[in-house]
């Protein structure tokens, strides 16, 4: 007799394994770092020929997938590369920060296909006013992009604070919003894609951004991801996938102690915030970091010492979060980046004198590889990574 099959066990319904296969086909074409083929994307996914012959037809004709120019053989017929479609999907990537906002659309290909930001002081502002402008700006971008043929398949919204699972922004101290229900940020005109629309912490998505750089070279990237701006967000990453904690606010390392002054606590944001360095540098604190690079590469000694200063909290913050989860590569990107050549060492210093296991595996510091305003970036790459989950979405919406 049959063993009984346990209560909560439910069969493979028919609909639920064709949505897995096509799945399966559309991110081995993505994911593809060079064009590939029917044959090769069936030797990947485990799928039979016919099945992603079937599947990839569809694919084509939705509009998701094209076929390249033919390729010889040594023997048989040409193979017909296969490669991601060009500005048939639009993906939209949108931040509010504290000094800017922005909306970013890729393509399947990753290619930003239109994009603006808008930079101005939000701290303090209204988020009825903030979400009006944002819409004008998501229009423009929408616009945009549908000129050029594509279609909107949704959007993910960057805030700079603590998000619950419910999208309710429970604090954004920078910002000074508390309490806000983040989806009625997201205009009405960008929601209406086919696989709808979510929010996100910053530096969450731009360490997502971070992974898609680098998972060409490595397969299963791992590090702590620092997103300088003028408040400092952290995100740490295993094995390729993002490790945000039980309630999704892991990574705060903004808000880390890093020394005092009488009884006042000085948190790293005080010292290594953006707006803390152009001051402590004496810029002004409407400067982007371009200004004070610029100022420190023609030996500007106060924007030096500012940036050793920034650098060294970096560090001794670095040092906690290096001691507790073991990591041996940082990250920094947003301001952090562009800064690089003059604040790496002095993390790097800090660092080796404070980890206590750094003679044995000392850790490396890197320069983020996503680019400017990688938020915006991994926001979008999150859409495209809801369409491939589900991509008889868009085949029925075709």
């Amino acid at each position: 007799m049959s063993p009984p099959v346990a209560p909560s066990a439910a069969p493979l319904r028919q609909d639920w394994m064709r949505e897995h296969n096509l799945s399966l086909a559309l991110s081995a074409v993505l994911d593809a770092v060079e064009p590939i083929s029917r044959a090769q994307v069936a030797a990947r996914t485990g799928l039979s020929r016919a099945a992603v012959t079937n599947l990839v037809d569809r694919l084509v004709e939705t509009g998701l997938v094209r076929e390249l120019a033919p390729v010889a053989l040594p023997r048989g017929r040409p193979a017909v590369p296969l490669g991601p479609a060009e500005h048939a999907v639009a993906a939209l990537g949108l931040e509010v920060n504290v000094d800017y906002l922005g909306v970013r659309a890729l393509d399947l290909t990753g290619e930003v296909i239109a994009e603006r930001v808008v930079h101005g002081d939000l701290r303090g502002s209204q988020p009825a006013a903030v979400a009006a402008r944002l819409a004008e700006v998501a229009a423009e971008v929408r616009t945009a992009a549908v000129s050029l043929g594509a279609r909107v398949a949704g959007a993910t919204l960057a805030l700079p604070g603590l998000l619950d699972s419910s999208s309710v922004l429970r604090t954004a101290p920078n910002l000074g919003w508390r309490d806000l229900d983040a989806a009625q940020l997201l205009p009405a005109a960008v929601v209406d894609g086919v696989v709808g629309f979510t929010v996100a912490n910053e530096a969450d998505l731009a360490a997502r951004a971070e992974v898609r750089a680098r998972i060409a070279e490595e397969s299963r990237p791992g590090f702590f991801y620092v997103s300088g701006e003028i408040g400092i967000g952290g995100a740490r990453v295993l094995a390729g996938e993002l490790s945000a904690g039980r309630h999704g606010w892991a990574g705060e390392i903004g808000h880390v102690v890093v020394g005092t002054s009488g009884s006042r606590l000085i948190r790293l944001e005080d010292v290594a915030g953006q707006q803390a360095l152009l001051r402590a540098a004496g810029l002004p604190v409407q400067a982007r970091p371009g200004e004070l690079r610029a100022a420190v590469e023609r030996g500007d000694a106060q924007a030096l010492a500012a940036v050793v200063q920034a650098g060294r909290a970096l560090g001794i913050a670095l040092a906690a979060v290096v001691h507790i989860s073991d990591v041996d590569e940082v990250v920094l990107g947003g301001s952090f980046a562009a800064l690089f050549d003059a604040i790496a060492g002095p993390v790097e210093a800090a660092l080796a004198e404070l980890v206590v296991f750094s003679d044995w595996a000392p850790v490396r510091v890197t320069r983020a590889r996503a680019g400017e305003y990688a938020a915006m970036t991994g926001a979008a790459h999150t859409v495209i990574d809801r369409l491939v989950a589900q991509p008889s979405r868009w085949l029925k919406a075709s």
